[in-house]
């Protein structure tokens, strides 16, 4: 999306949050980064408290979400979408989108697989499996 620095990252979606809500111009990864954002508004307060955000430490305790990466995470698979990679995910994440009524729910359910892959990819220090990724969704749609 931007750069492996945490920090970096952060900063892309306060200034995006930031050039929303003053209705500044902005370029097309923004506005995905709003698209993500508008549809969590459990994070709008954060987003709109850089100071003491931007270096918030997330450690998944007791339940605890990184909001940064959950985003992340929702970017990453319109970007899978958008450009169709791995191939055939376009096709899935509307057929889901369509099985469970809203794209929402469909994404949350895509980074369950996308995650997974992701866990055991670095677990193994190895690529990931894209073919174990496409499985994962058919399985969600009862294909697989």
């Amino acid at each position: 999306m931007i750069s492996g620095d945490r920090n970096q990252l952060r900063q892309v979606f306060f200034e995006a949050w930031r050039k929303h809500q003053a209705g500044d111009d902005m370029e097309p990864l923004e506005k995905m980064v709003c698209s993500v954002v508008n549809a969590h508004p459990e994070y709008h307060r954060m987003l709109n408290d850089r100071e003491r955000y931007l270096l918030q430490e997330f450690h998944g305790e007791g339940g605890e979400e990184n909001p940064f990466l959950h985003m992340a995470m929702h970017i990453s698979l319109l970007e899978q979408v958008t450009t169709d990679r791995p191939l055939g995910i376009s096709e899935l994440y509307r057929r889901l989108c369509r099985h469970l009524g809203e794209a929402h729910e469909a994404e949350h359910q895509l980074m369950e697989c996308l995650g997974r892959i992701l866990w055991e990819a670095q677990s193994a220090n190895r690529m990931p499996d894209e073919a174990a990724y496409i499985g994962c969704i058919e399985r969600l749609l009862g294909d697989g």
